[in-house]
């Protein structure tokens, strides 16, 4: 800053000096005659040190605005920020355009095809909702919760057996709870089994790490309290039956039976009845993801397998090979639609698991019959009887299947005889709501 100071100076000092002479011009006092006295010199302003100071200053300030300020590590970094949000922003509009693009012929797709059903539900066996598949570990959760209000036993037993996925800690935990409750109403006198001490090993391997263990404890009359233990200082926590519940034996012998037998709270698939009248449609199935257990890996797998599967065709296969074949195929799916064409031609449609029985079938069926104990079969699409006790993958009715209604024939005709005319089938509440399948 010193030597650029130093040269703005010596630059005002220079065009100060007048204008320049040529080394060999000569002086402008020789050509002036000797007797018309010089003209008075125009005296030039010149600036002070502080004037020249401030210019210089703010010529160095436009200077700088002038050349490119060199980046701080800061400012790299915020540009380098700035870059990348930017690059993803642009990225982002580009895939929600491509996706709007996609969705817009989804829709046009789903629009035109019409799914068979729109998806798999459920009922809550607590509040009767209807639930979807994402929906119904949430909703029973808190079913079970608010249930502590009203029945804190029964919500605890459905907390142990519900909550707990483990089967075999769940199965390890109760039988420990039962020895408790045994010892209780075997020997009520003794004290030593009217407590548990919380830091015991098995106590803390089998039974603390569950849910509502400790909550069922409680609710059949256990209270945590301190005691002194005998040869310690520190005083350890412990389950203590209370003397109310030890004259209620038989009370507590009933909680440990219902805590033995109780099973989980499960949702009900929700069979979703619907009956069509007749169509030609009738074999045309459009079935959403619900239906398929397949992970979005083995969907890009699917078409291979498809390929390969030509080309197993054209060798000869073992018979243990054709079987391991299809039981992989049969465990794509978790659910199937059903539809059974009635005599009338009318369609009754309704959802099951994949592992139902065909017995299922026919209870469900039967179940909408205007006459309930009339005697039917129901026959697979290539027309042979199937049998009640195979389940519904094993007969290849997944994840779809059109199944015929007939009417056992020597019954039938006895009635026919008996009435003139023509009887309905189906109920009279599901034949009201009935649809035209498209």
């Amino acid at each position: 800053m010193k030597k650029f100071l130093e040269d703005i100076k010596k630059d005002i000092k220079f065009k100060s000096a007048g204008p320049g002479k040529k080394l060999n011009e000569e002086s402008s006092s020789s050509k002036e005659p000797a007797n018309e006295p010089a003209a008075p010199a125009k005296p030039r302003y010149v600036p002070s040190e502080g004037s020249q100071m401030a210019g210089a200053a703010a010529l160095a300030r436009i200077q700088q605005q002038q050349k490119p300020r060199p980046l701080s590590s800061q400012d790299a970094i915020r540009n380098q920020v700035k870059k990348e949000l930017m690059a993803e922003a642009e990225a982002a509009a580009a895939s929600t355009t491509s996706v709007h693009k996609d969705d817009s012929k989804t829709d046009l797709k789903e629009d035109a095809t019409l799914f068979s059903v729109s998806g798999v539900y459920f009922i809550c066996p607590l509040t009767g909702a209807t639930l979807k598949k994402n929906e119904r570990e949430s909703h029973i959760k808190e079913a079970i919760l608010m249930k502590f209000a009203d029945d804190p036993l029964e919500a605890s037993i459905m907390m142990v057996h519900t909550f707990n996925k483990d089967r075999e800690k769940v199965s390890a935990a109760i039988e420990v709870i039962g020895k408790y409750m045994d010892n209780i109403c075997n020997n009520p006198t003794e004290e030593k089994y009217r407590k548990i001490r919380l830091s015991n090993k098995i106590f803390q391997e089998k039974i603390h790490p569950l849910e509502g263990t400790q909550e069922f404890l409680q609710a059949v009359g256990f209270e945590k309290k301190s005691l002194e233990v005998s040869g310690q200082e520190n005083m350890e926590e412990f389950y203590v039956i209370s003397e109310e519940t030890l004259v209620q034996l038989e009370h507590l012998k009933e909680c440990k039976t219902k805590l033995m037998s109780a099973e989980p709270v499960r949702a009900k698939l929700d069979r979703q009845p619907r009956v069509f009248k007749p169509s030609p449609q009738a074999s045309r199935f459009e079935l959403p993801a619900d239906f398929y257990n397949l992970t979005a890996e083995e969907l890009k797998k699917e078409q291979q397998m498809r390929s390969e599967a030509v080309e197993r065709n054209s060798m000869l296969r073992t018979k243990a090979m054709r079987e391991r074949d299809e039981q992989r195929e049969m465990r794509k799916y978790n659910y199937t639609l059903v539809r059974v064409r009635l005599p009338d031609g009318n369609l009754l449609q309704g959802t099951f698991y994949a592992r139902e029985k065909v017995s299922d079938v026919y209870e469900f069926v039967r179940s909408h019959l205007l006459n309930s104990w009339q005697p039917f079969e129901l026959r697979a699409p290539a027309g042979q009887k199937l049998n009640e006790s195979t389940a519904l993958n094993e007969c290849g009715l997944v994840p779809a299947a059109l199944l015929t209604f007939v009417w056992d024939a020597a019954i039938q005709a006895d009635i026919e005889a008996a009435c003139a005319q023509s009887r309905d089938i189906l109920t009279s509440t599901l034949m009201s709501s009935i649809e035209t399948l498209t």
